[in-house]
């Protein structure tokens, strides 16, 4: 077996991985609090040393790819619009989906609905510590946002917004650009306590489309090194075949 083989393709197929997800993150580049996706190269035992049959002794190994979200806080840069919100903290907005579903945000460009409910801009119902945030459309107070969460109209106290923390937001699982759920067995939400909310201000995402050009480069490189390696292998194969093939019994 002629395990270089083995090795180019799979790394090949670990930095096609790593430009599918530079293309996601140049996709998520304008969403505000968007979370951009990092890999990681490492190698997995992938066959036994020769004459022996001790797992311990790996033979060779393959590379694999690891992917994992970077929760870093981008940078806040001010909007002036009073319904724009960003967080500094580790925390979440929490939204409502269609399906009733909570989801989990950095992405506080919000608006107010027909009904007079804070929503996102896909629609989906802002959570206050009560249940969805209801305002009153006769009243033309300003809308406010204090540090901590409590929202008001004018001089009306509407509620507060439910932000939450988690101690390991690794365990969250991505669900569109800018969203992610918890799985209750494994991410349990609790309330901010180091979070603070910034009214006027939108968190850019954490990677730029620049950064993510030139990891674009660095991997289409990585990934004709190998493409070659794999080329000269193969090459060589074919030149000894054709030369056995050739050769006259004596």
């Amino acid at each position: 077996m002629d395990v270089s083989l083995y090795q180019a393709a799979a790394a090949m197929s670990a930095t096609a991985r790593w430009q599918d997800l530079i293309a996601e993150n140049l996709s998520a580049s304008s969403i505000p609090g968007a979370r951009k996706e990092e890999i990681s190269f490492s190698d997995v035992q992938a066959g036994l040393a020769s004459g022996t049959s001790d797992p311990q002794k790996a033979g060779f190994y393959i590379p694999t790819a690891n992917q994992v979200t970077n929760f870093q806080a981008g940078e806040l840069r001010s909007t002036g619009n009073p319904m724009d919100f960003a967080l500094e903290g580790p925390g979440f907005f929490t939204v409502q989906m269609a399906n009733g579903q909570d989801t989990y945000t950095r992405d506080g460009e919000f608006q107010l609905n027909a009904k007079g409910q804070l929503v996102t801009k896909e629609g989906y119902a802002v959570l206050g510590q009560g249940g969805p945030l209801q305002f009153d459309p006769n009243n033309a107070g300003p809308i406010t946002v204090s540090a901590n969460g409590n929202v008001s109209q004018g001089d009306q106290t509407v509620g507060k917004l439910q932000t939450v923390e988690f101690g390991n937001p690794n365990q969250l699982t991505k669900h569109g650009a800018g969203f992610f759920t918890a799985d209750s067995s494994t991410a349990q939400p609790i309330t901010s306590t180091s979070t603070q909310i910034r009214q006027g201000f939108i968190e850019s995402a954490n990677t730029s489309p620049t950064t993510e050009m030139a990891s674009m480069i660095t991997a289409m490189r990585m990934f004709e090194a190998n493409q070659k390696v794999l080329q000269m292998q193969s090459d060589r194969m074919s030149r000894v075949i054709t030369d056995l093939g050739s050769t006259s019994p004596s």
